[in-house]
């Protein structure tokens, strides 16, 4: 019979996977506590990250629908709970690996599909929101400006050809 306090952290891990647009899982062995409170206030903006247990987490992976990240449940496990920029977490997260070399990210989950360890590092390449959205931008501005000066093209035609018209007369 499971006990309460077992059902109600499976409960809550399970809201928190539907919940959260992506989630990445991590091995923190070696972390001190001292690094692992860094880790997680450099996450704050956009996720919440909690050491778990995985016999809870293989159980609640199941019970919201997500396979294929069960296997990497094994040894010490943490979880960065996204409610942000899913982009912006896994380049925190790789960052973090590369100066603290014993943070290992294992896999993770993005809208429900999940990620192995290499899409998860594939995901921190990519540009985060604010950047793909400033490009977007400068690419319609560069059409608005384009689009204007084929505007005023024939306008500036017509007034340089009366100006030459206007000289030869007066010539």
């Amino acid at each position: 019979m499971a006990r309460p306090d077992k059902i109600a952290a499976v409960a809550e891990l399970v809201e928190q996977f539907n919940g959260s647009t992506a989630a990445v899982l991590t091995e923190y062995r070696g972390l001190t506590v001292a690094q692992l409170k860094e880790l997680r206030n450099a996450l704050r903006d956009n996720a919440t990250y909690a050491v778990v247990k995985n016999t809870l987490a293989k159980i609640a992976v199941t019970e919201a629908g997500i396979d294929g990240i069960a296997d990497a449940l094994e040894g010490p496990t943490a979880i960065a709970f996204v409610s942000g920029d899913p982009v912006a977490v896994a380049k925190q997260l790789r960052d973090f690996a590369r100066s603290h070399h014993n943070l290992v990210l294992k896999a993770g989950v993005l809208e429900g599909s999940a990620l192995d360890k290499n899409q998860v590092v594939k995901l921190a390449d990519m540009d985060t929101r604010e950047v793909t959205l400033a490009k977007v931008a400068g690419v319609v501005k560069a059409s608005l400006v384009k689009a204007a000066f084929m505007f005023t093209a024939p306008g500036t035609k017509t007034v340089r050809t009366v100006d030459a018209l206007r000289e030869k007369l007066a010539a």
